[in-house]
């Protein structure tokens, strides 16, 4: 990866075949960065915003295999996550949808849900925690985990 695919925030996975897509939202650059190294290296090719009018915008130009994105983009009472996941839900439904957040809430992880997301998760998650449910999102159709609650039930 070229530090001038760093700076736009975009990574592409190298190697044949195609790589699955996937948009990292997050308002935290050192999370965002994070995430996007490790799942370019995992062969993903990696797009990243750090707003919800940016991220809106990467989304009406393509779709993506998976949406992993913060639940608040402008501080902890915000849910710019869920508006996200609205217009995911509304022009890609074929998109896995993961929601990361340091500040759910039984509510907020309910509001999610009824929208359609695949996955809730708790900051801080491991990348390997994440990896797995990525790797189970793309097999088939979201399973509900009695252990934290990480899939949910399509």
């Amino acid at each position: 990866m070229s530090r001038d695919a760093a700076a736009a925030g975009t990574h592409r996975a190298e190697g044949p075949g195609l790589a699955a897509r996937v948009l990292i939202v997050d308002d935290e650059p050192a999370i965002g960065f994070a995430l996007s190294e490790y799942f370019a290296l995992r062969g993903y090719q990696i797009d990243c915003a750090e707003a919800r009018l940016e991220a809106e915008s990467l989304l009406s130009r393509g779709s993506y295999s998976i949406l992993i994105t913060d639940l608040s983009l402008s501080g902890s009472r915000g849910v710019e996550g869920l508006e996200i996941l609205r217009t995911v839900r509304r022009n890609h439904p074929e998109t896995r949808t993961v929601i990361l957040t340091a500040y759910g809430s039984t509510s907020l992880e309910a509001a999610a849900r009824r929208l359609g997301v695949d996955a809730f998760l708790h900051k801080p998650t491991s990348l390997g925690e994440i990896a797995q449910v990525f790797d189970r999102l793309l097999l088939g159709p979201g399973i509900d985990s009695s252990e934290g609650g990480a899939l949910l039930d399509d």
